[in-house]
């Protein structure tokens, strides 16, 4: 895992990328990720309820309300979160998400109003915008171009691990204790622990990119936000295949995060038994991208992204279609695995189509389309839900989730592997060397 080269920082310490050589730094940013995913956790199955129960809100659109708000925060979040990591650096970038995201229990537990709550969510969006990012870029930034795969799965391993485990806590002290304050305790302990840690061990990583840049094939010249944004969206194929498909993939989160607790509720479960099924996506979710994230580097990302956005729809029909908490416990796992599948294998294609020089700013434009799904899940699923009913919410964006797979099946084109390598190795120098410009459209 390992790279040859090195440099020396000016205080002489030497500069290597791998995950061996920086497992220490690695190790803490997965903890420190561990706690991001927690702060979103807290919400996962109690804050829906909230709205419902505590403040007697009856249109489903306006209860996943602070999903949206959430949503279009975190997307600007993360589309600026690239270009303050190259300015202002990665670990100030990290402190400030954690410094944001400190009130945001405290309002949850205090709020006297509904919009109290939307705004708590707003500053969840800049914390998880710019904390995540950060987390992800950095470790990125350690590895190296061989072990990224690796290197995210164990990033988002332990972000959505934490968002099922918190998701089954908050559940289960809810059943015990109410709705608020103590499932939401959770958050001020994840958050006072995030910012210390961040502020305290963490190190800066640009050393590391400057490292990767120095045996990486030349820019001829640098290229700007515009032009990196422009290439992520739409003038990449691959990059363009990835956006969608991320946008997709919280299209359905989104929906299931502010649809499913009252879906289930509305037959009749348990809150704690809600807890559990909320628990299961995001664990199963987690857990195996440290499966996932290796394979793609071996098998490549394209046929772990098309199966992966297939499996998610079979979840989403099947908890639609059905009426028992078995068959619903069935679908979150499907909904996990095809998640797992996908998530860290389009976060490797990004950074697999992307130069060094613009990684980071390219990886926040992903991100930023990836989480404006979140809004548009959460407000097309409950403007759905108002007019025909919860279950055809779940299985409209069930379709969008197929379709999507066939769009990624059909644009994107497999980079740097052969059917005897994989990717991310030195087989294919040449074609490695053109996906590292980004800015060549002939492969259009």
């Amino acid at each position: 895992m390992g790279e040859a080269a090195s440099v020396r920082r000016p205080a002489h310490t030497t500069i290597r990328l791998g995950l061996r050589e920086n497992w220490q730094q690695f190790a803490l940013l997965v903890v420190i990720n561990a706690f991001v995913g927690g702060m979103v956790g807290i919400e996962r199955t109690v804050v829906p309820l909230i709205g419902s129960e505590e403040f007697g809100i009856v249109s489903t659109t306006l209860v996943v309300s602070f999903i949206v708000s959430f949503g279009v925060v975190k997307a600007f979040a993360n589309l600026v979160s690239g270009q303050f990591a190259d300015t202002w650096g990665r670990k100030r970038v990290l402190v400030l998400g954690w410094l944001i995201g400190l009130p945001v229990p405290f309002m949850i537990i205090w709020a006297p109003s509904w919009e109290w709550v939307i705004a708590a969510n707003a500053l969840l969006g800049i914390n998880q915008g710019l904390a995540w990012s950060m987390t992800v870029i950095m470790k990125i930034d350690l590895v190296g171009p061989k072990s990224r795969g690796l290197a995210v799965g164990l990033n988002e391993c332990a972000g959505y691990l934490a968002v099922g485990v918190t998701a089954f806590l908050t559940g289960y002290l809810a059943s015990q204790y109410g709705l608020r304050p103590v499932p939401i305790y959770l958050g001020i302990g994840y958050a006072v622990l995030g910012a210390a840690l961040s502020i305290l061990l963490v190190h800066d990583t640009r050393d590391h990119v400057r490292l990767e840049v120095s045996g990486h094939a030349q820019q001829s010249a640098p290229i700007s936000f515009r032009e990196v944004f422009a290439l992520t969206s739409f003038r990449d194929r691959n990059l363009f295949a990835a956006s969608q498909a991320g946008l997709v993939n919280n299209i359905n989160d989104g929906m299931s995060w502010g649809i499913f607790p009252l879906f289930f509720a509305s037959f009749g479960l348990g809150i704690e038994r809600i807890g559990i099924l909320k628990a299961v996506y995001p664990a199963t979710w987690g857990t195996l991208q440290i499966a996932t994230g290796p394979l793609s580097d071996r098998w490549g990302r394209k046929g772990l992204i098309v199966a992966g956005m297939w499996v998610q729809a079979a979840g989403l029909f099947l908890t639609a279609a059905t009426r028992q908490f078995e068959w619903w416990l069935l679908g979150s796992l499907l909904l996990g695995i095809g998640t797992a599948m996908v998530y860290p294998s389009l976060i490797a294609a990004v950074s697999d189509a992307s130069h060094p020089t613009w990684r980071a700013r390219s990886l926040s434009v992903y991100r930023f389309w990836r989480d404006l799904g979140y809004a548009i899940g959460a407000l097309s699923a409950g403007l759905i839900a108002d007019s025909f009913g919860l279950s055809w919410a779940i299985t409209s964006i069930a379709a969008l989730t197929f379709l999507s797979g066939a769009v990624v099946a059909i644009a994107m084109r497999e980079i740097g592997k052969s059917p005897s390598q994989p990717v991310g190795s030195e087989a294919a120098p040449q074609e490695r060397q053109e996906v590292s410009h980004g800015i060549d459209l002939s492969r259009l």
